[in-house]
């Protein structure tokens, strides 16, 4: 058996109950608890004289036990643990709030290491709670010589907290930093010199990689010589070498998986004849972009082959996906297939079918609309023709993975904005086709780190160019004192015809207090404001159908001024609005601003994004709202955004499919996850390491990456 598969619970002062704990904050082997690694390092091996302290300053230093004890206070229930300890040179007191137990611990005579940062006092410099650690077999009769300038060879090796480089672990639950240490330091006693080692030795030797076991030790009690810099950079050796590990392993489930659905699934390869080509020529409103020419080639290649297509298309918020999406359904419906198109909300469905069906007026293929909102008749006629095949494309809602859909011959679904959709929701489409082709899309631009392992079973297409005449969104940031003049622009842009949409956050603690704030100044808006123009107020406390009527009546220009406190539906198109007013800009997101930003500059008309935030503003609050100022370029925006906030806040939830990281760190370590992919893909080539790597992917991989089902 693998000793890092053994149970904690074996481990030296755990047991039963304490192992029942560690499970919860979800450490049940030597393995979990080992590749939880520290968060930072601290040098506490170079011991200061007591004469030399400074305060503010965390320092180590190392002395003789004077006396120590419990002293009561006035309060009630409240004690202070006391002890002085000198060296050569002078004294210093060291207090422990309600820890009564260290008189138990501690006793005068007795040499210590203490750890801690140093405060002035009435009492003169103090440490208050610092870390401790007693230094075995040492009395005073032996004196004091020596002590502080003790050597690193005499120093006890079973020093754990003090005296050393020493690991910092992140709290969880009731496990505490200190009592990691002790754990991981007696794991690591416990194992034996040489442990398995899933890297092939070839990529070890390519990649300079140390060996398993010694990394686990550096990683956690790195050697005294180790720079504490590339420490905390989780730049060194052991890091290297465990952090390419755990990539190496997810990219080979990853590679392995989409060669098994590429040998395993058979679609239906589809034929592309010069008068199919002519045909979809004739439904185009305009001339493709080089990007949309680019794209297209990839998507109707992976269409040809009988493989499955599963491919990624990301965007940029008006660059023509919508248009690559009915070209694709064009070759799809030229060669018989049916083609499935699911949108995130009613009335973006709704709005694909209006363009689309405009668009394919002139063809023979018939297509229709189905939503929550479809009637039961309507519905039941819609349902038998697509069992029969008489209609040849849907476009729908969540609506279209009800169980009673059901398809003559699907042969390929579209999703938009993919990141809306569950996983579950995604494969029940695909699974209504006999492997139909699949071609996801988003506007949420994902940059290529997150690309490369979210969606490694994916092929990525990327379309940044706009198509001719879209004019940049002027993007200015203003206090909330600068209101007045924003008010006065909006008037103008109103006045000549144009429409206008002023947005407030919703956040989730709060939502009852920003929802008032919204309907009062919609009110304020409408009557003192802008009496003379008709002012919409949408949140997401309505119901759909009300929401949707909002929302259609704005983009009939109904209402001049849209308040909404929802983020305005994605992909809706408005061409006539032509400013967005941000409110209190500094509380969303970089991406979620640059989506809000993308919903005017939609027609011919100059667009402008105002931000208005508020004092305080935190320094990030700050970095945000300048780099929307600076660029325009959603992905330069996205690898900004996943700087400031990580990758599991960037796409906000586990159902998107984020891999379970437990070393690694998708932005920081980018360059090795590229690394571990190549050789993956070079040890499943070489026949001689396939089958081992294999079984080891079939028998940890889903639960190790908590990626199960995903695809």
């Amino acid at each position: 058996m693998d000793p890092l598969q053994g149970s904690l619970q074996y481990l030296k002062g755990v047991g039963p109950r304490r192992a029942a704990d560690l499970q919860r904050v979800g450490l049940s082997t030597i393995e979990d608890l080992l590749y939880r690694f520290p968060t930072r390092y601290e040098d506490r091996g170079h011991f200061q004289t007591i004469a030399s302290l400074k305060p503010g300053v965390a320092a180590s230093i190392t002395g003789e036990v004077l006396s120590c004890g419990v002293r009561p206070t006035r309060r009630p229930r409240f004690k202070i643990f006391e002890m002085l300890v000198r060296d050569r040179t002078g004294s210093l007191r060291a207090i422990w709030f309600n820890q009564p137990f260290l008189n138990d611990v501690f006793r005068a005579h007795q040499r210590v290491i203490l750890f801690g940062k140093l405060e002035l006092t009435s009492h003169g410099l103090q440490m208050q709670g610092p870390q401790y650690e007693l230094v075995e077999g040492v009395e005073a009769d032996e004196g004091l010589e020596g002590i502080e300038g003790i050597d690193e060879a005499e120093r006890d090796p079973s020093t754990v907290h003090t005296g050393r480089i020493v690991p910092i672990y992140e709290k969880t639950g009731q496990l505490t930093a200190k009592m990691q240490r002790t754990l991981v330091h007696q794991a690591l006693q416990q194992l034996p010199p040489e442990l398995p080692d899933p890297l092939p030795v070839d990529v070890r030797r390519r990649q300079h990689l140390i060996e398993r076991r010694p990394a686990l030790d550096a990683v956690h009690f790195p050697p005294a010589d180790a720079s504490i810099d590339e420490l905390n950079r989780f730049r060194s050796t052991a890091h290297r070498r465990l952090i390419f590990e755990e990539f190496f392993l997810f990219q080979l489930g990853i590679v392995q998986r989409r060669r098994r659905a590429d040998s395993e699934r058979k679609g239906r390869a589809v034929v592309v004849t010069d008068e199919m080509r002519e045909n979809i020529r004739k439904v185009l409103p305009f001339r493709l972009t080089n990007d949309q020419k680019t794209v297209i080639r990839e998507i109707v290649t992976d269409m040809k082959r009988p493989q499955p297509m599963n491919r990624l298309l990301q965007g940029e918020v008006g660059c023509g996906k919508t248009i690559i999406a009915l070209m694709a359904a064009l070759v799809a419906m030229e060669n018989g297939l049916q083609v499935a198109f699911m949108a995130p909300t009613e009335i973006l469905a709704e709005q694909h079918f209006f363009n689309i069906r405009r668009l394919l007026e002139e063809s023979r293929f018939r297509l229709t609309l189905l939503t929550g909102g479809t009637p039961a008749r309507k519905r039941r006629e819609i349902l038998a023709e697509l069992a029969g095949g008489s209609l040849h494309m849907v476009i729908g809602t969540h609506a279209l993975v009800q169980e009673d859909v059901a398809f003559r011959e699907l042969g390929l679904t579209i999703i938009d904005e993919q990141h809306r959709f569950g996983v579950l929701q995604r494969a029940t489409l695909r699974a209504k086709g006999l492997h139909p082709d699949v071609l996801v899309m988003t506007a949420t631009p994902i940059p290529r780190t997150l690309a490369l392992t979210t969606y490694g079973d994916l092929d990525v297409s990327t379309m940044r160019e706009m198509p001719p005449g879209r004019q940049p969104i002027a993007t200015t940031v203003r206090p909330e004192s600068r209101r007045g003049e924003i008010y006065q622009f909006v008037r103008q842009q109103v006045e000549a015809g144009r429409q206008a949409y002023i947005i407030y956050p919703l956040v989730e603690e709060s939502a009852k207090v920003d929802l008032k704030a919204a309907t009062e100044m919609a009110d304020h808006l409408s009557q003192d404001v802008f009496p003379e123009y008709r002012v919409a107020l949408l949140h997401g406390r309505m119901k759909q159908d009300a929401k949707d009527r909002v929302m259609g009546a704005f983009a009939r220009n109904e209402f001049q001024i849209l308040v909404s406190t929802t983020v305005v539906e994605v992909g809706v198109d408005v061409p006539n609005a032509t400013v967005m007013v941000v409110e209190h800009a500094e509380r969303f997101g970089l991406s979620q601003l640059h989506q809000l930003r993308g919903r005017v500059g939609r027609g011919a008309h100059k667009s402008h994004c105002v931000l208005l935030y508020q004092y305080p503003i935190t320094d990030e609050g700050k970095q945000r709202l300048r780099a929307l100022a600076e660029t325009t370029d959603g992905f330069e925006i996205a690898e900004r955004d996943l700087k400031l906030r990580g990758p599991g806040d960037f796409f906000g939830t586990r159902q998107s499919g984020m891999p379970t990281l437990r070393v690694g760190d998708l932005l920081r370590d980018h360059a090795l996850m590229e690394e571990a992919r190549r050789e993956a893909v070079a040890a499943l080539d070489d026949p001689s390491q396939a089958p081992a790597l294999t079984s080891l992917v079939n028998t940890s991989w889903e639960q190790r990456f908590g990626l199960v089902g995903i695809g």
